[in-house]
């Protein structure tokens, strides 16, 4: 009975199961490569946002229609959310964004421009990029928008005070 446990034992230490969620096989890939010499563009979307993004190698600079990032983010909370998908797969410095964002406020831009990036850097190496940004949740898109106002309400959910008589 002892020979079938360390069997059983023996046979659970060379399965080895990979899911998409599991990246321990992806970081150490990701520490050794280098930056690829390929393009990726997507389409980012949060609340009335929409970002059109081209991910191109070079320096690490930022267009955000035609302006630097933090230009146009001036907000460091927005910028690094930006970056996230950079840091995550330390890719800093090794793509220029060229991005075009229309609608939306400030936020949702952000988060529009951030799935944007996340999805051309998924485009450009799917293998090693694609179960880090996963598992950070940075290629679901939001789907939070504001709700409709509704008749005889003041808002979509606040009425007027009520009155008793």
């Amino acid at each position: 009975m002892a020979q079938n446990e360390e069997q059983i034992v023996n046979e659970e230490e060379l399965t080895s199961y990979t899911s998409e969620s599991s990246a321990p096989v992806a970081e150490a890939a990701k520490a050794n490569r280098p930056a690829l010499t390929v393009s990726g563009q997507a389409v980012g979307r949060r609340k009335e946002a929409i970002a059109r993004v081209r991910v191109v190698p070079g320096s690490g600079q930022w267009t955000v229609n035609g302006r630097t990032l933090d230009n146009y983010f001036p907000n460091k909370l927005h910028q690094q959310e930006v970056n996230d998908p950079f840091k995550l797969l330390e890719l800093e410095g090794a793509y220029d964004v060229i991005a075009r964002i229309s609608g939306g406020g400030p936020s949702g831009q952000a988060g529009a421009l951030r799935l944007g990036v996340s999805r051309a850097l998924n485009e450009i190496d799917t293998e090693n990029n694609r179960p880090a940004l996963k598992k950070a949740g940075f290629l679901t898109r939001d789907a939070r928008v504001i709700e409709r106002k509704k008749a005889g309400l003041k808002k979509a959910r606040k009425a007027s005070q009520f009155s008793k008589r």
